[in-house]
């Protein structure tokens, strides 16, 4: 079969690889129908997740038809149209029975368990993303094996095109958790760093709760457009204003916003001295985005970090914190827990998350998309592959 695989730094190719298989009793095979450029996708891309291998095949947001299924699937059938989550979860360890998938404590058997520190478990195994969690071959491909076939595939209904249900896969589900972390509901204010993929659709869904302002902060302005068209955003190009915190304290009477969503994590556009602490390894992660969102967010408000973060992350301000009162919460989405709820929003009209997508592209030409959307040529603001 045809797959994106990663050779290095900037380097992806569409090669010939052998077709997946069957392995355990709940597996499935899927023929891959649409799978897209995650912003997850870039960190790879760029060389800043470690433990990805030459030849490893990416992608972790794609949906198709199922193709064989083992012997110890009941969920789907052979014909069944699905969108699988990102995350691969077991559904009976202490964690997937909390509804906490990200946390599952059993799939994740590759570098992520044997380099875990301190006898903790480490997170659940990812499709397409470093064999820190799991080493799991991804979706860029005509064919995907899929494990813990009990749990993960929705079925979706053949009167919504692929791009409307593709991003259950992913992104919706984030933006969506990131929304309900941060408590946003009717009347509400919220700011969102970030105008990619997952801040477009964290604005989509604190439009659908109800929020009375929403605060886009991001440096392109194609971007900020989109989200000022399509969600009522107010944007805040940081290309103009080099503190957007302090003006949107001002705009909201000295207070601040009820919510701040981190959309951008640890490779965040910051100072100077940002570059240089990141560039010498001694942060982790650039703080830019996070100190913006704490200096944003008014005295017993929340931060909600969809962001990836690795590492630590200089000056992080935990006085200004402390002293607000704020809230964090953040970390990888139970996606599983939300794709039924979001999947009939989507069937009701109260979502379209389609609206993003920007480009199409044959998988044979997945290098370019990958290129484009890094660069943030043409406007790229979601690029949708098909087999």
């Amino acid at each position: 079969m045809k797959a994106l695989t990663y050779h290095g730094r900037k380097d992806v190719r569409v090669e010939t690889v052998p077709d997946p298989r069957l392995i355990e009793a709940d597996d499935i095979l899927l023929r891959v129908t649409a799978t897209a450029i995650c912003g997850s996708d870039l960190h790879l891309y760029r060389g800043k997740i470690p433990e990805v291998h030459e030849g490893d095949i990416l992608g972790h947001e794609f949906m198709g038809v199922v193709e064989e299924a083992g012997p110890g699937v009941t969920r789907v059938r052979p014909g069944d149209r699905v969108v699988i989550p990102f995350v691969i979860a077991c559904g009976e360890c202490f964690h997937c029975r909390l509804d906490e998938y990200a946390a599952c404590e059993t799939t994740n058997t590759g570098q992520g368990a044997a380099q875990n520190r301190k006898g903790l478990k480490p997170p659940a195994a990812l499709f397409g993303y470093s064999h820190l969690y799991g080493g799991i071959p991804g979706g860029q491909a005509e064919y995907v094996r899929v494990p813990q076939a009990n749990v993960g595939p929705l079925r979706v209904p053949d009167a919504l095109p692929d791009e409307q249900v593709l991003f259950l896969s992913d992104i919706l589900p984030t933006g969506y958790q990131a929304v309900l972390n941060a408590e946003v509901r009717e009347g509400a204010t919220v700011a969102i760093f970030g105008a990619g993929p997952v801040g477009l659709m964290a604005a989509a869904c604190a439009r659908m709760r109800g929020a009375e302002r929403i605060f886009m902060v991001d440096r392109h302005r194609y971007r900020l457009d989109f989200a000022e068209r399509a969600y009522g955003a107010t944007p805040i190009d940081f290309a103009e204003r080099d503190d957007p915190a302090a003006w949107i304290v001002e705009e909201t009477g000295g207070r601040g916003v009820d919510a701040a969503i981190d959309a951008v994590g640890f490779e965040a556009k910051g100072s100077a001295a940002d570059t240089v602490l990141t560039t010498l390894k001694l942060e982790g992660s650039s703080g830019f985005a996070l100190r913006q969102c704490i200096a944003a967010t008014r005295r017993c408000g929340i931060v909600s970090v969809p962001g990836v973060y690795a590492g630590f992350v200089h000056a992080f301000m935990f006085g200004d914190a402390f002293d607000k009162g704020l809230a964090f919460r953040m970390g990888q989405t139970h996606v599983q827990r939300f794709m039924p709820e979001l999947l009939e929003h989507i069937g009701n009209g109260d979502l379209d998350p389609g609206a993003i997508v920007s480009h199409r592209l044959p998988l044979a030409e997945a290098a370019h998309g990958y290129a484009l959307f890094d660069g943030k040529a043409q406007d790229c603001r979601k690029v949708v592959l098909t087999p």
